[in-house]
């Protein structure tokens, strides 16, 4: 199963987002993990590759699995994780675009409305805006339609 780390920086009210090229979708920097490697180290040095800058103190927000299922038969065709972490700042400046996309910082309230994926949209709201971690499966067409989601969340002391 695939494994995908990203980080979203939050810094006076704004967020450090991704607008791939393909669907003209943001996304927090993020990417593959490699063999071995800590979702911690892997969030760090994703955001790090497609920024240039270094998150300050990341910490877990979201843990999560997507299932891609076949428009037709409705069969699982795709699986993968994904672990969101958010940081408060970071070192260095961003680069304005690499090979992934155009990076671009963006009020905190606008999550709500740019054109994402609604399981990120969902993950990332609750990493700006709620205490604790949140679990959650999404469940999408292959042409990223949400079908369903399922979210838990928990919070230290409960």
């Amino acid at each position: 199963m695939q494994r995908i780390a990203n980080l979203l920086v939050v810094k006076e009210n704004k967020v450090l987002l991704l607008k791939k090229p393909k669907r003209g979708w943001y996304v927090a920097p993020g990417g593959k993990m490699d063999l071995g490697e800590s979702i911690y180290d892997a969030a760090i040095r994703e955001f790090t590759e497609e920024t240039g800058a270094l998150p300050i103190d990341p910490f877990v927000k979201g843990i999560y699995t997507m299932v891609i299922h076949d428009s037709e038969t409705n069969e699982v065709v795709n699986e993968w994780m994904l672990f969101t972490f958010i940081a408060k700042d970071l070192e260095g400046v961003p680069y304005e675009e690499n090979r992934e996309g155009i990076l671009e910082w963006h009020p905190v309230e606008s999550l709500e409305i740019l054109p994402m994926a609604e399981g990120d949209r969902t993950n990332l709201l609750f990493a700006v805006s709620e205490p604790g971690v949140q679990y959650g499966t999404f469940h999408y067409t292959e042409d990223f339609e949400l079908l369903k989601e399922q979210i838990q969340k928990s919070i230290e002391g409960d």
